[in-house]
């Protein structure tokens, strides 16, 4: 008998990956893995996955018509997976050194891959339309919420793809996420979409952390300050959630720093290709940037609150 729902295969689980194998499982999904981290694959498993040793085994797994989620961390690491030559240009890059050669030699037409980190549009349609020549289609599908929104099914993804394409594999996308945003058919849109989410969160997250700061040097109780910030006009929602966490020591990552250097970097590359600049953009990722050189690019991005207490102008 076949399963109800076809497998949904995954390259890539850290925080947010191994959320969404869960969230499947959960629903009864059948789904395949591959990690370089042995211990999140036996977690997976634990979880009734099924493990691969890596990429292109899984891909030689994958019945016609199925579904490859990619949720690694940049760009790189996308062209590593696939093709084993990720060149690890992305800033705070990592490449992966699989053993076999990726997973695109092993793809076979009318199968799709979604990507879903936070990369640069034109990585989004380099990417797609070097799977596009052996018939691999492609979905564009940034994600947002944290992991525990992940393995709840209500995170949000951002997805731009061919209609027919992204139609194809609706129930997967309703399955692990709430809202699914569709922006079109033009790739690379969900890629800017993130960017730009992104970026107002990264000036958000600067914001709290400075004026977290601004009140410690005035004397004033934080926890007290931030129940304030959390009833009045200036809330956010991920200042609310970091600095919360900050103020009671909880530095364990989350979200690495690195992420969102990352992210607000791409952000101001994309600003900048389409001839705007804007006033806060870049002094918000010159200090993700400072606090990774810092030495916190492995602790959670609140820590920008003891990294502003302890330095703060950043120019």
């Amino acid at each position: 008998m076949s399963p109800i729902h076809p497998t949904v295969s995954f390259v890539g689980i850290g925080n947010m990956g191994l959320a969404m194998v869960g969230r499947l499982r959960d629903l009864g999904w059948p789904v395949a893995v591959c990690d370089i981290d042995p211990a999140v694959c036996a977690q997976a498993a634990a979880w009734g996955a099924t493990v691969f040793a890596s990429p292109v085994a899984l891909a030689r797994a994958m019945p016609p018509g199925d579904l490859m989620v990619v949720a690694v961390v940049n760009a790189a690491q996308c062209r590593d997976v696939m093709w084993g030559d990720g060149d690890g240009d992305d800033e705070g890059a990592h490449t992966l050194h699989w053993p076999e050669q990726g997973a695109a030699q092993a793809l076979q037409p009318g199968q799709t891959v979604m990507w879903c980190p936070t990369i640069s549009p034109g990585d989004v349609e380099s990417l797609t339309q070097r799977l596009a020549q052996q018939g691999v289609h492609g979905i564009d599908a940034p994600m947002s919420g944290g992991p525990a929104r992940a393995r709840a099914g209500t995170m949000s993804l951002m997805v731009a793809g061919a209609a027919a394409v992204v139609a194809a594999h609706e129930s997967v996308l309703n399955a692990l996420a709430n809202p699914v945003f569709r922006l079109g058919e033009r790739l690379g849109d969900g890629a800017r979409t993130k960017l730009v989410n992104n970026l107002l969160a990264g000036i958000n997250l600067v914001g709290a952390a400075e004026v977290l700061a601004l009140a410690s040097n005035l004397g004033l109780d934080l926890p007290a300050t931030l129940d304030v910030i959390e009833r009045s006009s200036g809330q956010s929602w991920i200042g609310a959630d970091r600095m919360r966490r900050a103020i009671a020591g909880d530095l364990s990552p989350r979200a690495h720093m690195t992420l969102l250097a990352k992210d607000t970097r791409l952000a101001n590359e994309a600003a900048a290709e389409a001839g705007f600049s804007g006033p806060l953009g870049a002094r918000a990722s010159a200090v993700f940037r400072a606090a990774c050189e810092s030495g916190l690019s492995e602790l959670d991005d609140g820590a920008l609150l003891a990294f502003l207490q302890q330095h703060g102008q950043i120019r």
